[in-house]
């Protein structure tokens, strides 16, 4: 199990659970519950699934697996324990759609996605699927339609900021990707392009958010204002990072800044849910 992805996992399904609800109850602990086991389980299914290739790359060589802290077979039991575990939450706790919405997700990361990665650097543009599920699991515990158009336009906000999210672990770690054949954009593009088609991803993901508050998802004056502000930040800073005069794209400091203009988005939508009426004294 990778700790963080599946706490970050949690997070976006929580996410979807507030703003649909605009409050808390107990279902919140026990979508959550869910999430967290069934993203621990396909972790840790991918982690088997990848043994070999985890081995050869200094970024994974240290996993449980390869490092033969555990063996191959253990780690296989792990992972269908947790992912039926967190199964049997969504399922008994919450309904059926939750429950699908995890299952398919199971089946698009560790059966599509984790195979695709292996034949192209392109594998996170329908991979970064699995990244916004969580939120729609979260919404549908409620019970709300998911054809709901802020829910379907949030989902599509996160998908957006899941590529340059993902493109920009894959180069950060590009020597490892070598290591293992699996798919690099530099195998297709230079340096300079490679920059460039980040950046124009990057541009599109913060106009994605600024469209937030056009469609009445976030109304709020002061968090309008507050969107606009990182939006501004956002750019500016990754502009500074890749387009700099000594040439150096620093991947770690951008990996690190689009994370944090997601979390703090996300914050914000939370806070527009569980205060807007507050906000509405003051707008």
């Amino acid at each position: 199990m990778r700790l963080g992805v599946s706490l970050a996992v949690t997070f976006s399904t929580a996410t979807g659970y507030i703003i649909a609800k605009s409050s808390f109850d107990i279902n919140i602990l026990y979508v959550c519950i869910g999430v967290f086991l069934l993203a621990g389980g396909a972790s840790a299914l991918n982690q088997y699934q990848e043994r070999i290739t985890d081995a050869l790359m200094s970024r994974t060589k240290n996993r449980p697996i390869p490092s033969g802290k555990i063996s191959a077979s253990t780690g296989l039991i792990i992972a269908v324990i947790l992912c039926l575990l967190g199964s049997f939450v969504l399922f008994i706790k919450l309904g059926i759609t939750p429950f699908l919405l995890g299952f398919l997700n199971l089946l698009w990361y560790n059966g599509f996605y984790t195979y695709l990665k292996k034949k192209t650097a392109f594998a996170v543009v329908p991979g970064s699927l699995t990244g916004v599920t969580p939120l729609l699991i979260g919404w549908s515990a409620t019970g709300e339609s998911l054809l709901n158009f802020n829910i379907i336009f949030i989902w599509f906000f996160i998908y957006m900021w899941q590529v340059p999210h993902f493109w920009l672990l894959q180069i950060h770690y590009t020597d490892d990707y070598k290591k293992a054949s699996l798919g690099s954009l530099y195998q297709f593009f230079s340096s300079e392009q490679v920059k460039r088609i980040v950046f124009v991803w990057i541009i599109s993901t913060s106009l994605t958010s600024l469209l937030l508050p056009y469609f009445g998802i976030i109304q709020s004056k002061p968090l309008i204002w507050a969107v606009i502000a990182i939006n501004a930040g956002l750019i500016i800073t990754f502009y500074r990072i890749i387009f700099n005069s000594l040439g150096l794209f620093n991947y770690k400091k951008a990996f690190i800044l689009i994370n944090a203009f997601m979390i703090i988005v996300m914050l914000i939508l939370i806070v527009e849910s569980l205060f807007y009426k507050l906000f509405l004294f003051i707008r």
